[in-house]
């Protein structure tokens, strides 16, 4: 689903970039002397621990983690069971068939109708694994069969150790990553959140927080965190922009971005408690950027961004035959438009955004599955910024409902370990769309009418 921001950012410190980029080129180098494992979850994370994917992951297939997933990610992917080699390469595709409710006023992109639209929605290979007991992560690159092109995805790469603060026993890890809360383990944040797979022909709201998307894979990060006692998390970060030439090598389009301006901080804080078949997970996270909307200096000025959350997770294991959960986040932006607004790109200087995501899952066997969830999006009006809809308003909202199997996730899987597999139907219901639930463009459209169904396939190996 497309989304907009309103704001953008600059200057880039190199030596911290090229240091994110020797590691990132380290990574993708030592995948070859890999050290020993086996197990069963992006599979090669699967194979590498020797677990079927319902032990790491909700479902039995990605993103949302269980608590023994979670705590995998969290000590830098470097758990294994045993010491023959396992090759530390996976790969993943998504293929979509999508019909709105009514037919797009335009097609959604080039080679495709304005409705009833079949896609490989994207193709990818990661590189994934552990080094060792202290060094880990991931590397994806991904083919969009929609822009029919290739580009760098997301990355994670970990370094970890154990120690002992304030007498309590400490995971410190540190993060190097390109997209803001990727790095996170729990299924609350924009990164890893639901609907966990959409497609790029779906129509979409027009408006989105800077930390939902705008900055994905066009940022470096670097973050530091600390779990104590498998109880407390705590996370500091800075995310800053790389070249224009950089993003060109990656396959990122650089006039699609915003710039960072010097760094954009980010914190995360999450408290998690498990008691025994139930686990619960309470947080707040935010990001602080000045940005130049579009890379534009010709101002001399910047966006400020403010994107203050908090979130929530609850999750019944059980003894696997039925598994529950429930996910939530809100984030308020408050948004000084200095740039944008000098540019002519808003009327107003002072505006704000407000998101609210909830959904709930059951999963039986943790291979069958329903889920539900509701959407919100806010905002303050704007008849410039937001010209294209009758309202001036950001406003979207409405509810997605999804059933899936992963018939080969559970033990002993028929196909072996490196091969994956979910089926998909999905049901996206507008209730208001970009400032109205009726003729919300003054063209006589309406948010109905962007009511989506898509079937899905979702493979890894």
């Amino acid at each position: 689903m497309q989304r907009r921001y309103v704001g953008c950012c600059a200057s880039f410190n190199a030596r911290r970039r090229d240091f994110f980029v020797r590691i990132v080129a380290l990574a993708l180098l030592g995948a070859s002397t890999w050290p020993p494992s086996e197990a069963q979850a992006l599979p090669a994370f699967a194979v590498q621990t020797g677990q079927p994917c319902k032990t790491c992951h909700i479902g039995a297939f990605g993103p949302q983690l269980t608590p023994f997933g979670r705590n995998f990610k969290l000590n830098g992917y470097t758990m294994r069971a045993g010491e023959s080699f396992t090759l530390p390469v996976s790969a993943m595709a998504v293929a979509s068939y999508v019909h709105t409710q009514k037919d797009q006023p335009q097609p959604p992109a080039e080679h495709y109708g304005t409705n009833d639209n079949t896609t490989l929605d994207e193709a990818s290979i990661f590189l994934a694994g552990g080094i060792g007991n202290h060094l880990g992560g991931f590397a994806q690159v991904t083919y969009s069969g929609v822009d029919r092109a290739w580009a760098w995805d997301n990355v994670d790469l970990r370094a970890v150790g154990h120690t002992t603060l304030l007498g309590s026993d400490v995971l410190l890890g540190l993060s190097l990553n390109n997209n803001p809360t990727i790095q996170d383990v729990w299924a609350t944040l924009p990164g890893w959140g639901f609907p966990f797979t959409d497609s790029d022909l779906m129509p979409g709201p027009g408006a989105a927080t800077v930390i939902s998307d705008a900055l994905a894979q066009n940022v470096f990060g670097e973050s530091v965190y600390a779990w104590w006692d498998d109880h407390l998390y705590t996370e500091i970060g800075l995310y800053e922009s790389p070249g224009t030439d950089f993003l060109k090598k990656v396959g990122i389009d650089p006039a699609d971005t915003n710039e960072v301006n010097d760094a954009a901080p980010y914190f995360r804080v999450a408290w998690q408690q498990d008691m025994g078949e139930q686990n619960f997970e309470a947080g707040a996270f935010g990001l602080f950027a000045n940005l130049f909307p579009g890379r534009d200096h010709s101002t001399g000025k910047t966006d400020s961004v403010t994107d203050l959350g908090l979130d929530a997770s609850y999750q019944y294991t059980g003894t696997g035959e039925n598994i529950f959960t429930v996910n939530a986040r809100y984030i308020h932006e408050s948004q000084t438009l200095y740039a944008t607004q000098a540019l002519g790109g808003a009327l107003n200087r002072d505006l704000s955004l407000s998101e609210l995501n909830v959904n709930a899952s059951y999963y039986y066997q943790n291979t069958a599955g329903i889920s539900a969830g509701a959407f919100s999006i806010t905002g303050g009006r704007d008849p410039v910024l937001f010209a294209d809809n009758r309202t001036f308003a950001p406003d979207s909202s409405g509810l997605i409902f999804q059933a899936d199997v992963t018939p080969f996730g559970g033990d002993d899987p028929p196909l072996g370990a490196r091969i994956n597999l979910r089926v998909g139907l999905q049901y996206v219901l507008f209730t208001k769309f970009n400032g109205a639930s009726t003729n919300f463009d003054g063209l006589g459209h309406n948010a109905s009418d962007n009511n989506t169904v898509r079937l899905f396939l979702w493979t890894a190996l």
